[in-house]
């Protein structure tokens, strides 16, 4: 996958088109990722020990990776990934700047 976890990302479609937010999960067999802030679903939840009251909760749904581009560090636009050796290691780069997107 070309996102992950901690990666500032930007939804490029879908009803959260044009929001921002981090990765707080990655799922790479089924292809999705859990963005903060986005995809919000009502979840039905039964009373239980730690939720007594039970109720309707708000939480994030998994979307598609291909609905998130990372955003370059340097401008702050969504762009795509490259990828690139540096001393053995295999590092992702912004194909809008060219910085490294890996810390």
């Amino acid at each position: 996958m070309h996102v992950k976890k901690g990666d500032k990302v930007m939804v490029i479609s879908g009803k959260d088109k044009g929001k921002q937010g981090s990765i707080l999960e990655a799922y790479p067999k089924k292809e999705r990722v859990l963005v903060e802030g986005i995809n919000i679903v009502k979840k039905h939840a039964k009373p239980s020990q730690d939720n007594p009251q039970g109720g309707i909760l708000n939480q994030e749904a998994p979307i598609h990776v291909s609905n998130v581009m990372p955003i370059d560090p340097k401008s702050g636009e969504p762009t795509r990934v490259g990828y690139k050796e540096e001393n053995g290691k295999k590092v992702r780069i912004a194909k809008k700047s060219g910085e490294a997107l890996d810390k």
